[in-house]
């Protein structure tokens, strides 16, 4: 029996079984379910809030879609940055990688599963929406509004992912998440020549999750994507590539 089994050929694991894993990972850890449990409550939240207090405008689908999708996209990006560091700060990053040593394998993975969450969490938004306008505003349902929102959540959760990559450390690129947007910010408001509506995620994105895209508005996107999302991600891998791991 013991000479079957040593004979037999290792097959490694197909991405969708190590997606399943990554995203199974996601969840079962005590900040990521937490982390979960908060982003489902404020799409819960904000539609509720806006049916109590708010105008008849705000209690569309289109307008409770966008607010349910700005509420849960302020933390859902942390989600996807505890998907890259969690191997390090948890120290299992050496049983990882020795069971799938491609280590570009279990980056793919990683944004599989952070995407699939952010997947979620746009149909929990779409669905706490369409019973917010169901029950007290109008259902203005379109195929462009979903798709635009379904796009700023995954462009916020690979944002999210490529810091953790870029840091490899959890309080780090958690800090960097909030303060960098903020740092251009000020930028933007003290040096008048500055690009900031190239550059601030916070003015290039919020059309998206308005679903009120431009042509221009398209250009911004990608050049602000390309900065703080493709760079970052690129850096992230190579510096995962060639990182130590330690098993203490």
């Amino acid at each position: 029996m013991s000479a079957l089994a040593a004979d037999a050929p290792f097959r490694r694991p197909s991405l969708p079984r190590l997606s399943r894993v990554e995203l199974r990972k996601m969840v079962d850890t005590r900040a990521g379910f937490w982390l979960l449990a908060i982003v489902a409550l404020l799409a819960v939240a904000v539609p509720v809030i806006v049916l109590i207090a708010g105008d008849a405008e705000d209690k569309a689908f289109s307008s409770l879609l966008s607010g349910t999708t700005f509420a849960t996209s302020i933390l859902l990006p942390i989600v996807g940055i505890l998907a890259v560091t969690s191997e390090w700060s948890q120290r299992t990053a050496l049983s990882t990688f020795t069971l799938v040593p491609e280590r570009w394998r279990v980056m793919v993975a990683k944004v599989v599963a952070a995407l699939l969450l952010g997947v979620g969490t746009v149909v929990v938004c779409v669905v706490v929406s369409l019973l917010g306008a169901a029950i007290g505003g109008e259902i203005d349902m379109s195929a462009s509004a979903i798709g635009s929102v379904l796009l700023f959540q995954m462009l916020g959760m690979l944002g999210g992912f490529a810091l953790g990559a870029l840091f490899l450390n959890s309080p780090i690129a958690i800090v960097m998440y909030f303060a960098l947007p903020t740092a251009v910010g000020i930028i933007g408001g003290l040096i008048e020549a500055f690009p900031d509506d190239w550059v601030d995620t916070s003015q290039t994105f919020e059309p998206l999750a308005e679903n009120e895209m431009a042509g221009g508005d398209w250009t911004r996107l990608l050049v602000s994507s390309l900065i703080w999302i493709a760079l970052p991600l690129a850096l992230g891998i190579i510096r995962l590539q060639r990182a130590e791991v330690k098993s203490s």
